[in-house]
């Protein structure tokens, strides 16, 4: 059973379903996954009280985009897939993405620079990709549900944090160099990703 969170805004109380990830990081953030679940990553030293807090900061935030996550959710089409079905389709479309993705990476990474170790496929509930400081590249294996530019313009993201850490105008020029629509496709993955469900 997953933990809730209690969060009153405007008088009136919501609990939420939420989980908490401490990693060595030095920030607090907060999201929402495709099933409006909270998530906090915080500090290793963080205490419930300090995520209580931080609810509590937000909560106006969090009312707002829990409240647009559930009506994306009850939206969402309803697949009348067997588990059986859906497990073996979920293995099927993972395959793929474990075959293709890795091999885009290395054709985007002639043209973005930088080197990466290895590249990971991974069942993230908030994230499409990440960069490690050791040149880890993690993507999201439901990214292969999307248009290609949209998976493509992830692999590039992530490819030019090889060589800015950041998300300085640096950072999005070298984007743009090599996916000039790409806020077309972030704006995609935002406003469709929560689809790219089995």
């Amino acid at each position: 059973m997953s933990n809730t969170i209690k969060i009153t805004y405007k008088g009136e109380t919501y609990a939420i379903p939420y989980q908490v990830m401490k990693s060595s990081r030095k920030t607090c953030s907060i999201s929402l996954d495709i099933n409006a679940n909270l998530l906090f990553r915080v500090p290793l030293d963080t205490d419930h009280e300090t995520i209580a807090e931080l609810a509590r900061e937000k909560s106006r935030w969090i009312i707002k985009h829990y409240q647009k996550a559930l009506a994306e959710v009850k939206n969402r089409p309803v697949s009348n897939l067997s588990s059986v079905q859906r497990v073996a389709l979920e293995l099927k479309y993972k395959d793929a993405a474990h075959s293709y993705i890795p091999k885009r990476t290395a054709f985007y990474q002639r043209l973005t620079g930088g080197t990466y170790q290895r590249v990971c496929i991974r069942d993230q509930k908030t994230r499409w990709g990440s960069c490690s400081s050791k040149g880890t590249l993690s993507f999201n294996w439901r990214l292969i549900l999307a248009p290609s530019d949209v998976l493509d313009y992830v692999i590039v993201h992530e490819l030019c944090h090889l060589t800015h850490m950041n998300h300085s105008p640096e950072f999005w020029a070298a984007v743009e160099a090599v996916c000039p629509d790409y806020r077309t496709s972030r704006k995609w993955l935002k406003d469709h990703g929560k689809e790219l469900v089995i």
